[in-house]
């Protein structure tokens, strides 16, 4: 896990508890108010469990153990019944849990709990920079009707069968066996294409199976080498580089300088390295990329990476029609 996330979940579950805590107090409190009599039983509970623990420690018997338990459950009932009495439900004065299975502490044991994972999604979702996109580019929303079905190029499929070859690969293959591929993508084709849209959907899938998405055009991602250099922004460069997906769109759109070959370089080397998965979205053609980025860079996209043509009538201005 990237360094600060456990740090982030422990102090989410640290505040969880702290508010169930003051949630309890506030029922005991309005308890106490209005009926001090179940109270004094939920008190009688505590001071008994409390001497029960000491007790255990000093090494008593058995049998007076068991006395004590029972002493316990028969003030659990009194408590019980004088609050449904009162039209209580008969747990509200005990401590509630966000999550029954952990107690919310995120963990059962050693293991972490199905609500720690949750949790670390949220936070992933967070960074990724993509929560409000995803709510509509996803593979629900995916019209492959908007891909014409006839030839308009010299291309060997129809936009349509190329991009339900390109979907299936991602759905059948790509995604399910995350983990055990070392794999790094290249989109590119013209504007319109379904490229960008393709890169959400891909992005919420893995976000939804645990994987932490980072989403950057390449502006963007620019920006954030600035910061990571001239800022010391340690914690950003660790996001960028060991997050388990860095998507990079639209490549080509930066401002090309010294700053934004050498640093862009630098990113892509570290993650091939240290075998961490990219997809670059981009419109420019293959020959264009090596006219346009340095050797090392041209080299290590069109060398290192899957590439995957995206062709098609422009579907934005499709769906613009289709709305008027």
């Amino acid at each position: 896990m990237i360094k600060g996330y456990q740090k982030e979940l422990s102090l989410i579950y640290e505040n969880i508890r702290l508010e169930e805590q003051k949630k309890l107090e506030i029922r005991r409190k309005e308890i106490e108010e209005k009926y001090p009599e179940i109270l004094e039983f939920d008190n009688l509970i505590q001071k008994k469990s409390l001497n029960l623990t000491l007790s255990i420690l000093k090494g008593i018997s058995e049998e007076e153990i068991k006395n004590i338990r029972e002493e316990i459950t028969d003030l659990r009932f009194k408590k019980y019944e004088a609050l449904v009495a009162k039209g209580y439900d008969p747990e509200y004065l005990n401590l509630r849990y966000q999550c029954q299975k952990c107690k919310d502490q995120g963990f059962i044991g050693n293991k972490r709990c199905s609500c720690y994972k949750q949790k670390l999604i949220n936070l992933y979702y967070k960074d990724s920079d993509l929560k409000e996109n995803l709510k509509t580019n996803n593979f629900n929303n995916l019209d492959l009707s908007l891909f014409p079905n006839y030839k308009i190029s010299d291309d060997k499929y129809t936009p349509r069968r190329n991009i339900e070859n390109i979907v299936k690969y991602f759905k059948e293959e790509f995604i399910p066996n995350f983990n055990n591929m070392d794999e790094n993508i290249l989109f590119y084709g013209n504007s319109g294409t379904g490229k960008t849209f393709l890169s959400c959907c891909i992005a919420k899938e893995l976000l939804d199976n645990g994987h932490l998405v980072v989403y950057r055009t390449i502006d963007e991602l620019i920006k954030n080498l600035r910061e990571i250099i001239f800022e010391n922004n340690h914690e950003l460069e660790d996001l960028l580089i060991n997050c388990d997906f860095l998507i990079i769109d639209d490549l080509g759109a930066e401002q090309i300088t010294d700053f934004s070959t050498t640093e862009f370089f630098n990113l892509l080397n570290k993650k091939l390295l240290k075998k961490k998965k990219m997809l670059v979205s981009t419109n420019l053609s293959l020959s264009d990329i090596s006219k346009i980025y340095t050797e090392r860079i041209s080299s290590r996209l069109l060398g290192n990476f899957k590439l995957y043509k995206f062709y098609s009538e422009d579907i934005r201005i499709q769906l613009n029609l289709k709305k008027r």
